[in-house]
Order: C-alpha cells, then structure tokens, then sequence
C-alpha cells in the first residue's frame, strides 16, 4: 500500500485541505502500533483515534457487529488500517482535509461526510474546541498586500499531470477563471494576501488554498486530489464532474472526460468522439463513422486536434472505433459552432484533444481488453524533469468478431423487375442472397515525451500514428436468368487508410500575466482502395456467355506541415488578450485509375497558408462575458486573403438562468468532397481549394441560446442557422456500349465522366437537452430538429435535403449507480437519411450499329432510408484497491438489444437492363465483454 512517489511541494500556501492530507498521509506511515485488540472494530478504530491523534469517520452502527483479535507488533498505522479493512471486506479513504473514513460502500462516503459535518458542529456547540495550530496561526493572519496579481497551476497531487479546463476563484469576490491547456491561471486585482482560492476539477476533490502575505511573488502549485469512484458525490458548487458537462459562458462548448467514458455502453473501446454523438446536435445514428456531423455539417468540415496537429483520419474500423485511445488522452472539448479565433480552416467544428503528459511521481501502467481489441499503455518519469507516455492498441479477427462482422454486413439483394429499352418505374422480386465476409484490422500508437525545463519552460513531443486495412471483397450470386449456369459476380473491395502526426510544442510563461504556445507540427493522410468485379458466364445479346473485369484504384494522400504561435495575455482583471500567427504548407495527392490503364483523375496539388488572429475576453462583470475576433488568412492558390470576423456572448440574467449567442466568419481550404457513385456507393477524397474548380469553402453562424441550471438539473435550448457557399461534389458517371446493354460481349467498353460542382448549402435548426447531474441515476433526454440543404445547379435550380440530412432526432441516455456497480442504457432514434436511387436502364442504339444503355435516376436525394432506433444497454462493476482507488473495472455491454436492422447504405448492380438492389445494414444484436486493470 506504500505510495512510491515524492510529494510535490505546493508553495504559496500557508494552510490548506490539501496540506492536511498530505500530513496525514505521512502520520499514518511513521506511527508505529504496538497493541493486542480483542474487541469490536468500532471499539478498535475509536482507541486509534484517540491514542494517535487522527480523525477517523465510520458508521459505529455498521462496524459494532464485527469483531477484532488481531495483534500488531511493529506496524505502521496505514498497513493497520489496510489489513483491518481488508480483512472485514471494508475500504478506507483519505480526503483532501485529512479525515479517515471507513466505507462498507463506496456510496457511503456522502452519508459519512454529512455524518462528520454535523458531529462538528454539535461538538462546537457543547464545548469550547481547543485551537488546532492550523487555526491559531489562521487567526494571527493580517493582510499586508491589496489589489495584487496571482498566478498558478492547477495539478493532480499525485502525477502531476496538469489539469485543463479547471475552476478556479476568489472566494468571496467576483474573479474566476478556467485554466489553460497547461493548467495555468491568473488573476489581477486579488482583494488581499489572506483570501482563499477555491479550485474544482472533474473527478478530483474540490480544495481551498489560503494565500501567504510573504510569499506573493511565488506561483501557487494547486494540487488536487481524486474523488472517489462514484457517481453520487458530485461538487454542485465546482465543474460537473459528469460522463458530459456543458460550458455556461460559451456557446456550444461540450467537455468530456475520458475516464468516466466506461459508465457507456460502447461497441468496441471507450470512445471519445462517439459519446460526444450522444448530444443534442450531433449526429448519433451512424454507425459507420466516429466523424463527427455536427449540426448539419460534415467530417471534414470538422477540425480535430490532438496536441496542436491536425488529424484527417478520425475513426477505425468501419467507423466502430475512433483513431484515439482514450488511455492517452487527457481532456477534450468540442465547440459545436461559433468557435473562438484560434481555430480555423473549417466550417462547421472544432475538436479540441490534449493527451496525457504522463506521471511524474512514479511508474504507472494499464491494459484494456475487449472481444474485439486489446490496448495498453505506460506513463513513467524519465527523470527529476522529464517524462514519457507510451500508448497501443490494435484489433483483433477471431470466432466473435467474425460473427458481428458477418452479421454486419449481412445484407438483402433484390433483382429488378425486367426494365425494358425505354426505361420504366422500379419494381423489385425474387431476391438472392449475398453474403459479406470482411478480413479488418486496425491498429494506432500514441507517444510523448515532456521535459521540463524549468519552472517557467517547458518542452513536449507528441507522436501518433494509425493505420486500418479493411477487406470488404465478396461474391454475389447471380441466378439463371442472368447467366449460363447461375454464375457470381466477384466483388474486390480493398482499402488501407490511416494517419500521421506529430508535433514538438514549447511552453513559455513570460510573466504573471503572459504566456505562449509554439508549435511545430505535421500530419499525413493516406487512403488507397482497390475495388473492382469480374465474373463469368454473361450472356450477350445472341445467348453467348462471357467473362468480363472492371477495375478501379484509388489513392489519396495529404501532407499538412505548419508552425503556429499561440499567446494568452491578462491585460487587466477584465481584458484578456488571446493572439497568434501561423503559416501552413500542404500538398495533396489524388488518382483514379480504371482497369490499369487510364487516369480518371490525376491530381498534384500543393498550398501555402499564412495567417493571424485576435480575439479579445472582455468580462465587464461577473454576469456579462463577451469575446470579439477576428482571423486573417492569405491563401496562396487564390492569391487572396480571407478575413474572419468572429463574437460570442452570454449574460447571466440571474444566479441560474443565462442566455448567450455567437455569430461568425469561417472559411476552408481543404475539403473532403464526395465522389457520387450510384453504383457502389458515394466515396470521399480530400482535395485542396483552387478558387476556380474547387472553390474556397465559406460558413456564417448565427446561434443563440438559454439555460437554466440548479443543483441537480440543467435545461438548455439553442438554435442555429448557417449558410454555406463554395461546397464542392464530384460526381462520376458511367456508360456502357458495345452489345445488347449490360449483357457482355467482347468489344464492350466502360466509359466514366467526371465533374467538380459547385454549391450552396443552409442549416438550421433547434436543439433541446435536460439533463440531471446529481445522484445516483444520472442522465439526459435530447431531441433535435434540423434542416440540412444544398443547393448545385447541376441538380436543378432548388435546394435538396443533403446527403448528412436527419430531420428529427432522439436521444435518452440513463445511467444509474449503486455501489461499485455502474448501468445504463441509452435510446437513439432518427428519421431515415435521404440518398440517390436508379430507377432503370434505357439502351440506344448509335449511327455506328453499336449500343449505349443509360440510367435513369431518381431526384438528388429524392429517396430516404427508413427510421434508424436502437437500444444499448451496459453494465459495469469497479474494481477498488484497499484504499478506495479505482484499479479497472469489468463490463459488460449489449449493442443494439431488440436487433433491428437498420440500413447503412445501398448499392446496386445492372445486369441484362435489370436493377439488382442490396441494402448494406448495420449491426444487429452485439454483445461485448471488457476488462481494464490499472497498475500504480
């Protein structure tokens, strides 16, 4: 039970909760116990108590009935404690003030802490306490500074790993504050040297820290201590520390922690972009990509960021894992729209990803194992300076995975019925089967390495790198009617895609008031498929069979090399100043190649980006948060700059309900376009903006929004409306000629035309979420109703519903906690998504004697899929040390739980002018077991 690792020294403090912790943390390892009990454990716990001078809390009702004889000889109070509780299945923890509690359940500790509070304040009544030192020297304290400025950081105790995003204030005056990505925070104007400063952190234990009249010039080292696991001892007065939490001073702002990702049900791994899909305006109902389409927007119109570089490849294996490892990461935030100056190059979002430094103190491991992948990680100090993270993952193929898999892409064909030369309505009977069996791996591996190089610098490596190879390749069987012998269709379908990044970061606190991020970053994309069909036994026109090949070969690959400067200046106690520059070169790849002979596309495009921005945080009171900015970049295929006016504000009307809004200018330069194709489905390749073909993508947001928070419930409505201009689509199609239509023979050929489109596009729509923050069932209800619409004037003069289209959504998400154990179950449903159809083939006959069969299409998305609804359920059981703290946990969890298929996509084969239609479905019924151990 012997902690390894050197406790911080937290300078700046004259008294604290967390100095007491840390002073009875030590008094339990150097009191030696020499005594023979022969008692009740309430009876033993009160004798070491009073004999050693430390506050222990225990229900006497519970520990009566449990017996003691037991002799110690030589032994540390703290191995006293562990064996007594260990014997009697009990746990002890140790809070931040110092106090002891003996826990039959972890949920106990709430009662034991109300238990503890009114027996002091029932002893202070009867008797005049005697003074701890603590306090006698509280008392003497007279205020020697006014109006100064403070600055610090906020860790955790133990690892001394920073904490973003914390809370930090004055007690008793209006200045609060979040801390930065490093867990830096400043304050100006500090009413004296004796005040407290209350700092809260999610899934740590809310602490105070009393400032020193003679130490105002030393920065104040914040460091928190971990709560216990359970969900019931929330600090309604700090940051939520839910699966969830919302930011009430910004609009749109989602923050996650990735350690309570394990009370959701999950498919594979805890997944941080896949919980953010559980809120309102984000897309939770496909299954094939952990990309994030928020409010309307797309992928790619989505910015993620991990440590400063970009990442192009945002998911694993079909879209059933995300390309992070939550064992890596640290905090993430997602801002929905209306994003801050910092940000740019995209149109819709920014996620926002800071991976774990690594610990400090000592040598800390873990692994997580599911039926479908294994991952592990190792964080360890170097040196006195410096420390390393290391963090892999990988999937694996066995019976199980075969199975989901196999029902994955279970899919249902049917033949069209019999479309003559002039075309006619859509008929479909007497379906055959088709029989997916995919071969899919995936694999990343993050890293990073952090030195210190002194108080004030410091210098981070972080590296990460993923790569997926999927094998989709199947037969599909073709009956008589359509062949010599009842022949198949061989379907190649092969895709290796992935990414890599990395970026060397140097942290530098100028002053009390200045700081800055610099960055070296660069990023890679890569995405090679090989998709083809062959088959034998056609029959041409005569009644003749032949074999016939078609091939296609794509690839894409993107390189994203920049540097970029980030500053943070505290001008005043109500200005600060947040400002940067940076400069970008990027070069992007594509080919399209069919049957090894001819390039569809051969594209070698490359850019420069250099740019600026400002945006000023003005506080004019404690109830009125506004922050203007503005961005400018210059482009240098357009020769352009491009500026991006941006404003966000909120207002608290009273101490619970807030109202807030934002509007802005984005614009970006690198699109993921979709290459349409009716046949075998629509695919995506990025390209880069040329201002003429494929122009520069531009957004304007206007969003708004009211809450209402208390303790134990928030309620939240926000609207939005963006229009959209210079979107890009490709579209591909193909014509046959030679032979009777698509019967073979062999002078047939295959010819593809291709186009850039350029459109408009709006969203709107309004999102509504309550949510219950405290107790032990937790959770949230949101609904969502959206608009997404583009307009291409090769698609007619009007707007059609978008390809991401969801007009309505529903999302339940219920968690309740008991003890070590963890449930939930979550609800998701939607209105179908629209998509594309061909309705039928006509054939005409040219001057030369020759044939050339056409489609014929329904409207752009004129059609819809049917109601995507599921139901996942999970539960979970924690594993705790002697101590309270959290080792692993073991879940198990069950994917969609009434099995209804929902469809993912269609595809569609012609053969002899027919229509053959297969529905690609999603997962049925997915059961999944995992384990995750931790060793500190």
């Amino acid at each position: 039970m012997k902690r390894l690792f050197p406790l911080i020294t937290v300078f700046f403090i004259l008294y604290h909760p967390g100095a007491q912790a840390q002073k009875t943390q030590q008094k339990l390892k150097d009191i030696i116990v020499n005594h023979f009990f022969s008692c009740t454990l309430d009876q033993m716990l009160d004798t070491l108590a009073t004999n050693y001078q430390v506050r222990i809390v225990f229900d006497k009702e519970q520990l009566s009935s449990m017996d003691v004889v037991e002799h110690f000889f030589e032994e540390p109070l703290k191995a006293v404690i562990a064996k007594t509780c260990s014997d009697n299945d009990l746990k002890y923890w140790i809070e931040s003030t110092g106090t002891i509690y003996i826990l039959k359940n972890p949920d106990d500790l709430a009662r034991l802490k109300k238990l503890n509070s009114l027996r002091l304040q029932a002893s202070n009544a009867k008797v005049k306490r005697k003074k701890t030192d603590d306090e006698v020297e509280e008392t003497k304290l007279v205020p020697k500074h006014f109006m100064f400025s403070i600055n610090g950081r906020v860790i955790d105790q133990l690892t001394g790993e920073s904490l973003p995003s914390a809370s930090v204030r004055i007690r008793n005056s209006d200045l609060s504050t979040i801390t930065n990505a490093e867990g830096y925070f400043t304050f100006l104007r500090v009413p004296s040297d004796t005040c407290i400063v209350d700092v809260s952190y999610a899934g740590y234990q809310q602490d105070y820290f009393r400032l020193s009249p003679d130490k105002i010039n030393t920065p104040l080292i914040c460091g928190m201590y971990s709560s216990l696991n359970t969900l019931n001892e929330v600090s309604i007065t700090g940051k939520k520390s839910g699966v969830m939490n919302t930011d009430s001073r910004q609009v749109g702002v989602l923050q996650l922690s990735p350690a309570n990702l394990d009370k959701l049900p999950t498919m594979g791994d805890k997944d941080i972009l896949r919980a953010f899909q559980l809120m309102p305006g984000v897309s939770g109902t496909n299954e094939s990509s952990s990309g994030a389409y928020v409010r309307g927007g797309t992928p790619d119109q989505n910015l993620v960021v991990l440590d400063g570089f970009t990442i192009y490849q945002v998911d694993h294996l079909y879209g059933f894992f995300s390309a992070f490892n939550a064992s890596a990461i640290k905090d993430v935030q997602m801002y929905k729209g209306g994003f801050t100056s910092k940000y740019g190059g995209r149109l819709s979002s920014v996620t926002e990803i800071n991976g774990k430094e690594g610990n400090k103190n000592e040598t800390n491991a873990g692994i997580d194992l599911s039926l479908l992948s294994a991952s592990g990680y190792l964080e360890t100090p170097l040196s006195d300076k410096s420390t390393l993270l290391l963090a892999i993952r990988r999937s694996y193929q066995g019976p199980f995975y075969n199975k989901i898999f196999n029902q994955f892409n279970q899919t249902t064909t049917n033949q069209g019925g019999g479309f003559g030369g002039g075309g006619g309505g859509r008929g479909f009977g007497g379906g055959f089967a088709n029989q997916v069996t995919p071969s899919s791996f995936f694999y990343d591996a993050n890293a990073k390495y952090t030195y210190n190089i002194n108080p004030n610098n410091k210098v981070s490596i972080s590296y990460y790198s993923g790569t997926d190879k999927t094998d989709n390749s199947r037969d599909l069987g073709l009956p008589p009617g359509l062949s010599g012998s009842g022949s198949s269709i061989g379907i190649t379908d092969y895709t290796k895609y992935g990414n890599l990044g990395s970026s060397v970061k140097w942290f530098r606190q100028w002053s009390k008031k200045l700081y800055s991020n610099n960055y070296i970053t660069y990023s890679s994309y890569f995405n090679d498929r090989n998709r083809g069909s062959s088959g034998g036994s056609l029959l041409d026109s005569n009644g003749i069979a032949h074999t016939f090949s078609n091939n296609t070969i794509e690839t894409n690959n993107l390189k994203d090399v920049g540097y970029k400067s980030e500053w943070e200046w505290s001008a005043t106690d109500k200005y600060k100043l947040l400002f940067g520059g940076f400069v970008n070169y990027k070069k992007i790849d594509y080919e399209y190649t069919q049957n090894d002979t001819g390039k569809l596309i051969n594209q070698h495009n490359n850019a420069t980006l250099e740019g600026v921005y400002a945006e000023l945080s003005i506080d004019p009171n404690s109830n009125f948060h506004i922050q203007p900015g503005i961005r400018a970049t210059y482009y240098g295929p357009t020769g352009k700059p491009y500026f991006e006016p941006r404003l966000s504000a909120s207002y608290n009307l009273t101490d619970k309900l807030s109202v807030k809004g934002a509007t802005g200018q984005f614009y970006q330069f690198e699109n993921q376009v979709i290459r349409e194709d009716i046949l075998a489905g629509d695919r995506n390749f990025w390209v880069l903006s040329n201002g003429k073909t494929i122009p520069v993508g531009q957004a304007r947001h206007y969003i708004g929004g009211l809450s209402y928070e208390n303790d134990s419930f928030l309620v939240s409505v926000e609207g939005y409306y963006k229009t959209l201009s210079g979107l890009t689509q490709y579209t591909v199609r193909q014509t046959q000629t030679g032979g009777g239509g698509f019967r073979a023979t062999p002078n047939q050929e295959i010819t593809v035309t291709e186009d850039f489109y350029e459109g408009t596009g709006r969203d709107a729509g309004v999102e509504l979420l309550v949510q219950k923050k405290l107790g032990n069932y937790t959770g949230w209800v949101s609904y969502t109703f959206a608009k997404a619409q583009n307009k291409f004037s090769v698609f007619g003069d009007n707007y059609y519903d978008a390809n991401q289209d969801v007009r309505h959504e529903f999302k339940s998400i219920n968690m309740y906690h008991y003890n070590r154990w963890n449930f939930a179950a979550t609800f998701l449903f939607s209105t179908g998504r629209p998509y594309t159809a061909p309705l039928s083939t006509y054939t005409i006959k040219t001057a030369d004697g020759n044939s050339t069969t056409y489609l014929n299409i329904s409207d752009k998305n004129g059609e819809r899929l049917p109601a995507y609804h599921r139901l996942d359920m999970s539960v979970s059981y924690d594993l705790l040390k002697i101590d309270g703290h959290k080792v692993g946990s073991i879940g198990l969890s069950f994917f969609n739980v009434y099995n209804h298929t929902n469809t993912w996509y269609r595809e569609y084969q012609m053969q002899n002018n027919q229509v053959i239609t297969t529905n690609v479905n999603y997962l049925g019924f997915t059961p999944n077991l995992t384990l995750s151990l931790r060793w500190k």
